[in-house]
C-alpha cells in the first residue's frame, strides 16, 4: 500500500445523515497511513464524536450550516481540524459529569469530549465568538519498521 501525505478537506451540510460520509472520508485516509484497524476505528470515532458535537450543539441541528473537516497527514502525525461557525464552546469552563453518575443514570450523552481526549494525543480548541470555532485533534504516529512510513 502506498503511503499518502498532504492536506485533505471535506465540507458537508450540518446533518447527522452526513456522519457516515465523514467516517468514510476519515477512515479511508487513516488506512493509508498503515495504522492497524483498531487505531483506524478509534481515530474515526474521535472525529465522528467531534462532528456530532458540532451538529447537535454548535448548530442545534440546523442543517443549513456546514461542517468543515481538514485532515493533515505526514510522517510524524495525523491532524484533524473540525471547523464550524456555530455557538462557541469554552473547554476551560467545561466540567464533565462524573462517569459513575452517567452510568448510574444511564445517560447516553456527556462522554464525547472525554472520549476524544482519551483517544487523541493532543486536543486544542480555538474560538472566535461570532466567527468560527476550530477543534484540532492530533495523533502522533509511532515509527514501526514493519510499516511503511509516510514520506515528506
Amino acid at each position: 500500500m502506498n503511503a499518502i501525505e498532504g492536506k485533505f478537506t471535506l465540507t458537508v451540510p450540518s446533518s447527522t445523515q452526513n456522519l457516515a460520509l465523514i467516517r468514510d472520508f476519515i477512515g479511508t485516509l487513516i488506512m493509508q497511513t498503515g495504522l492497524d484497524e483498531n487505531e483506524v476505528l478509534k481515530l474515526t470515532l474521535a472525529v465522528d464524536e467531534a462532528c456530532t458535537n458540532v451538529i447537535e450543539h454548535a448548530y442545534g441541528k440546523d442543517n443549513s450550516k456546514e461542517v468543515l473537516v481538514r485532515t493533515f497527514l505526514d510522517n510524524h502525525e495525523i491532524r484533524f481540524e473540525i471547523e464550524d461557525t456555530g455557538l462557541g464552546f469554552d473547554p476551560n469552563a467545561y466540567q464533565p459529569d462524573e462517569l459513575e453518575r452517567l452510568v448510574a443514570e444511564r445517560k447516553s450523552g456527556g462522554l464525547g469530549l472525554r472520549l476524544i481526549q482519551t483517544i487523541m494525543d493532543e486536543v486544542r480548541y480555538e474560538f472566535e465568538p461570532g466567527r468560527k470555532n476550530s477543534l484540532l485533534l492530533i495523533k502522533r504516529l509511532r515509527k514501526d519498521e514493519n510499516r511503511e512510513v509516510i514520506k515528506n
